[in-house]
């Protein structure tokens, strides 16, 4: 059978009529949500057969494309070690294995290796298999540490002697995966998920060596708009128990030597106040928007003092610069800047003698402090990466001022090199204006003409930021003649706080028009046309994919949407789901006639119409608790009723996994081989 010739399996159509402000909408594809129903299942089977056959002519090359990238892996490496009390700890990778050895060494680098954990040996017989959350007791004796083997990142808490290597018997069901040690080297603090919406509620203290079931309650977040979670202070003094929306947070402290005393609610909860909060001596210092500081300031307060009328600015508020964090060391503090959408690392002394920044040079890369465990240190770890330049891990002597490359990611192959890559940073225009910056990378050897392929990037959303950074999978496209850009549009933090203020809410649409906006700046200065230009976004990303396609679906050749939010209205009225009653204040509240309307005017599913849209890759994971199954499996039933070409429409949902996709480092390339092998297949590329 010719593969052209193939025919693209139907959902039913039963329909389903939502109600809600006098409004009727009709969803035919709604029982896609019944994740028990056989015909459900049978769907998702039939559209992954109808993807493998369609795609069959291209099995080689992705193969080709996965041994290429794979090719440019270092398969025997390990990480930078870290010293925390006494231990270096490394993580390291052996030649062929999917999955990291977790060690650590007593004293010094040369000391006999001490496996902690070998994650091979821990996920034989898991299709997924994710270890995550380690934690190692004060007396370096016991670790703690999270397993889950569904992909939806609920994680079953365990406990191991690292002296005699016994797995304590406990296990506790349900929770983030990470714990808190209390300084009696038998306590612990975590946080338990709501078994429906997967949020975070509460803080239980377990006891090592009891029943779980007698686990002490010792807070629970009943605001549904709220998140909690709990940590150790970098100062080993206190343990802290935080709540987090995406406008407001709240801290609780208690001294980490009395585990069984009270929390103290440190400032509390005000809606539009956000703060987060570091210890040093006689204080606490504190990130905040406090008084309007949009892009945020540093202050501090005493120990006794901890209510907000008594906090005094350190650093005070910038327009034109976003404070995004800081680290803190016995004789130095370290600030994490963003200016102009570039980071910047500042240290500043304590005794105020010496205050500047470190050195970077390129137009656009991506820079940050590393973790820093070590307190009384003159070194600060960053990492620094560029679009051409390989991410490196780097120690900087704040008494010298010289730094020391601990390490530089090397691409295999023989042949790299960063000298024949080139990147730029450019700035679109929106349609109100507002100047847009897009990070580009190229081969010197693309000549940029409008037959250029080029794959623009874009995500947008709860402030998150995509830096302009490395990929040793990207040379595929790169090598390829393609041009690699991220449009950086509103709803990110790149030019700060207000950037995402002004790409959320009622000004979502920002976004989208942005994205659109970069996307013709490109094919206007000749960098690539429609019909060699392609999107990719995943997850709120998707969402963008999905929008763009509906209000402009001629601009692009191929999209690639993975994990996509598409269906707003529905998830966001359905307070059951993941997520959604803690993003009314990141997408609005549907239930609010006013954000309802907005919110129907660009879902992707909502408004899918007859017309035609671009060959499109879309990609799920059964088990995805963050945007779940169906949401891309109805949109694709409804492009499919609706559009009027006769361009490609696929979709691969993953029966093992969840929304971060393979868990094992290879199989994890060969789904990025599978997405580059589609856009490449339709530039005509059908080998290696």
């Amino acid at each position: 059978m010719l593969e052209k010739n193939i025919k693209a399996p139907r959902a039913e159509r039963i329909e389903k009529k939502l109600e809600i402000h006098g409004d009727i909408r009709v969803d035919n594809y709604y029982w896609l949500n019944e994740k028990e129903n056989p015909k459900v299942i049978d769907y998702l089977n039939a559209e992954n057969e109808y993807y493998e056959l369609k795609t069959a002519h291209t099995k080689k090359f992705q193969e080709d494309l996965f041994e290429e990238m794979k090719s440019r892996i270092k398969e025997e490496d390990e990480s930078v070690p870290y010293k925390k009390n006494n231990f270096y700890y490394i993580t390291r990778f052996e030649k062929g294995k999917q999955y990291p050895i977790f060690s650590r060494k007593k004293g010094s680098l040369s000391a006999k290796e001490e496996i902690l954990f070998d994650v091979n040996i821990l996920a034989k017989g898991h299709d997924y298999f994710k270890l995550s959350g380690l934690s190692v007791s004060p007396n370096n004796k016991l670790v703690s540490f999270g397993l889950d083997t569904i992909s939806r990142r609920q994680y079953t808490l365990q406990f191991k002697n690292l002296v005699t290597g016994e797995i304590f018997p406990e296990k506790i069901e349900n929770t983030t995966g990470s714990a808190s040690w209390a300084s009696d080297n038998k306590t612990v603090f975590y946080t338990q998920k709501n078994p429906v919406t997967l949020r975070s509620e509460k803080i239980y203290r377990h006891v090592l060596g009891t029943d779980p079931a007698l686990d002490v309650e010792v807070f629970h977040e009943k605001d549904e708009a709220y998140s909690t979670y709990v940590y150790r202070t970098k100062s080993d003094k206190y343990i802290i128990i935080g709540s987090h929306s995406t406008v407001a947070t709240e801290y609780q402290i208690l001294e980490a030597d009395n585990p069984i005393g009270n929390f103290k609610v440190f400032q509390p909860r005000k809606r539009h106040l956000e703060y987060s909060l570091a210890h040093y001596n006689e204080h606490f210092y504190i990130l905040t928007n406090k008084d309007g500081a949009t892009n945020f300031k540093l202050m501090k307060t005493l120990l006794n003092k901890t209510l907000k009328e008594n906090w005094v600015d350190v650093i005070p508020h910038r327009k034109d610069v976003l404070l995004e964090d800081i680290s803190i060391f016995k004789d130095f503090l370290v600030i994490e800047e963003r200016a102009n959408g570039l980071n910047k690392i500042r240290v500043m002394r304590w005794d105020s003698s010496e205050d500047y920044y470190l050195p970077f040079e390129e137009e656009t890369y991506a820079a940050g402090v590393y973790f820093n465990p070590e307190f009384d240190t003159n070194i600060i770890r960053y990492g620094y990466n560029s679009m051409t330049t390989p991410s490196s891990v780097i120690d900087f002597n704040v008494v010298t001022r010289t730094k020391d490359i601990k390490k530089e990611h090397e691409v295999l192959g023989g042949n790299f090199d960063k000298k024949n890559y080139k990147s730029e940073r450019l700035w679109a225009t929106a349609i109100d204006g507002t100047k847009i910056p897009i990070s580009l990378v190229y081969h010197k050897n693309t000549i940029l003409t409008n037959t250029t392929p080029l794959l623009l990037y874009g995500y947008g959303s709860y402030g998150h930021t995509i830096d302009a950074s490395f990929s040793s999978t990207r040379l595929s496209l790169l090598d390829r003649g393609f041009i690699f850009a991220i449009a950086h549009v509103r709803g990110s933090e790149y030019l700060g706080r207000k950037w995402y203020e002004e790409g959320k809410l009622l000004n979502k649409k920002n976004t989208f028009t942005d994205f659109i906006d970069c996307a013709k700046h490109l094919l206007d200065i000749n960098y690539t046309s429609p019909s060699h230009l392609y999107a990719s976004g995943g997850s709120a990303g998707g969402l963008l994919m999905g929008a763009v396609i509906n209000i402009n679906p001629n601009l692009f050749n191929g999209i690639l949407a993975s994990v996509p939010f598409v269906d707003v209205v529905t998830t966001m009225l359905d307070d059951t789901i993941p997520l959604t009653a803690g993003e009314y204040d990141e997408w609005g509240n549907p239930n609010e006639k006013e954000f309802y309307d907005y919110m129907k005017s660009y879902s992707p599913y909502d408004n899918v119409t007859k017309q035609n849209y671009p060959s499109m890759l879309i990609t799920t994971g059964l088990n995805d608790s963050q945007v779940q199954y169906f949401e891309p499996a109805k949109w694709v039933a409804k492009l499919r009723e609706l559009k009027t070409d006769d361009n490609i429409l696929i979709m691969h949902t993953n029966m093992n996994t969840g929304h971060g996709g393979a868990s094992g480092r290879f199989d994890s390339l060969k789904e990025i081989a599978r997405d580059y092998s589609f856009i490449l297949g339709l530039e005509g590329y059908k080998k290696v």
